[in-house]
């Protein structure tokens, strides 16, 4: 398996650390059988991606053998973000038949963190999510990791993320504080209920915290479970 290498910034901000130990507990408390996690949001820069990627490096870093998952093949953001080195196929290559699935899954310097990058944009990201070939690789990457989380285009602009989510064991909602109003959240729900995908919960993310004149920034989540509002155990 190749290996890539990284620049990944300094998360050295305990409420962020705190928030993200939450996060990954929240995610055991779903169940056993939750292997196959979705991150989504309602709109652009909300962070779903920043949370995707840093709740998939915590559960490695936690021993889970954990794949990320760049399916956003509209605006992928990951390569440049984080400056990975050494990715020669991605997932749209995959799933247009140009590469098989043994080559788009790299390792990198972090013990059991694996990342599959987007790859190039296409023109028809609907009809490759469509196809078999999603629906293979969804089946048979959850029987060689213990977790895998999947980064998603947001749901208030395109469906991408009910596709991607019914071949999924749950998503997860990103919502940005103080920016979405409730009937676009609202919306985005109801997608996820009609197309039977399951919603594990909710990250409240870019939480301003005042604490001796100092703003922190954390993840808060909120679980959801078949449809109906529950909370979950911190």
């Amino acid at each position: 398996m190749k290996k890539v290498k990284m620049n990944i910034p300094d998360q050295g901000d305990y409420q962020l650390k705190e928030g993200l130990n939450q996060l990954k507990t929240n995610v055991a408390f779903c169940g056993e059988g939750i292997k196959v996690i979705s991150i989504t949001s309602s709109v652009m820069n909300e962070g779903k991606s920043s949370v995707a990627f840093s709740l998939a490096k915590t559960l490695a870093a936690d021993g889970k053998k954990t794949l990320l998952l760049d399916a956003d093949l509209r605006k992928s953001t990951l390569v440049a973000k984080y400056h990975i080195e050494g990715i020669e196929k991605g997932f749209s290559h995959y799933l247009t038949g140009q590469a098989g699935k043994e080559d788009i899954i790299y390792a990198t310097e972090y013990d059991d963190f694996y990342l599959t990058v987007a790859g190039p944009l296409v023109p028809d990201p609907i009809r490759l999510l469509n196809s078999d070939l999603f629906g293979t690789f969804m089946e048979q990457i959850k029987e060689k990791f213990d977790y895998v989380i999947v980064d998603t285009p947001p749901l208030g602009l395109v469906v991408d993320a009910v596709i991607i989510g019914q071949h999924t064991d749950g998503t997860i909602v990103v919502i940005e504080q103080g920016v979405i109003k409730r009937k676009i959240l609202q919306d985005v729900v109801k997608q996820l209920r009609t197309g039977n995908v399951q919603i594990l919960g909710a990250v409240l993310n870019k939480v301003d915290q005042v604490s001796g004149g100092y703003y922190k920034y954390s993840y808060y989540s909120e679980g959801y479970s078949h449809g109906k509002h529950k909370k979950k155990q911190k």
